[in-house]
């Protein structure tokens, strides 16, 4: 083989070696834009079930198929004033004893992780950070409880869960900032369910 026809051969070789690297990095990109999303958790408002810094995988594409489920983790834009301490949280006046029923109008930017306790036309009540769905009162055993007497905790007052929104607290009931503030989240603001953690390495499983 002549030197010309070897530099030909190394400059196809490297060639297609950039083609693939460019189709992989394009796949990688399409399917964390479409499929499977990785999060870190930022906050320990999911402890004990998810710790800070822990990673987990979003699955984005079975949102488009599905509603949202009691018990599901998902990921989610909160509406505008979740995520600052200025300006309104909650969309609807409050009532006492009462968890806010609506959120503000407009989304946020930002992603928030919780778990669904209620869906659409669910009846809830919060009592000592547990939730009364229907009057009957959610199996919560992966839950970090709230401490007796603590103010966020209780809001015995029923209210219906509108149709097209979710209710969303985080497990650890009295270090978190949910639904109970800003109200249930609209479906089109649910980026996907967390189905997996894959990030610390003794952690690693399904959620």
């Amino acid at each position: 083989m002549s030197a010309k026809t070897r530099e030909k051969s190394a400059g196809s070789q490297f060639l297609e070696l950039a083609v693939i690297v460019a189709i992989a990095l394009l796949l990688a990109l399409g399917i964390q834009a479409f499929l499977v999303k990785p999060y870190r958790i930022p906050s320990p408002s999911m402890e004990p079930t998810l710790d800070i810094g822990q990673r987990v995988l979003v699955n984005r594409i079975g949102n488009r198929f599905s509603d949202p489920h009691v018990g599901e983790i998902i990921v989610f834009h909160p509406p505008q004033g979740a995520d600052s301490t200025l300006g309104p949280k909650c969309g609807a006046p409050l009532q006492p004893g009462q968890a806010c029923t609506r959120p503000t109008s407009k989304k946020s930017s930002v992603n928030f992780i919780k778990r669904v306790v209620g869906v659409p036309g669910d009846h809830i009540r919060i009592i000592n950070g547990h939730v009364v769905r229907n009057g009957k009162r959610e199996s919560d055993g992966y839950i970090n409880p709230c401490s007796p007497g603590e103010g966020d905790c209780n809001f015995p007052r029923e209210f219906v869960v509108p149709k097209g929104y979710y209710f969303v607290m985080g497990d650890n009931r009295g270090a978190s900032d949910d639904s109970r503030f800003w109200g249930p989240v609209p479906r089109a603001w649910i980026i996907g369910g967390a189905f997996a953690t894959y990030w610390p390495p003794k952690r690693i499983g399904l959620l």
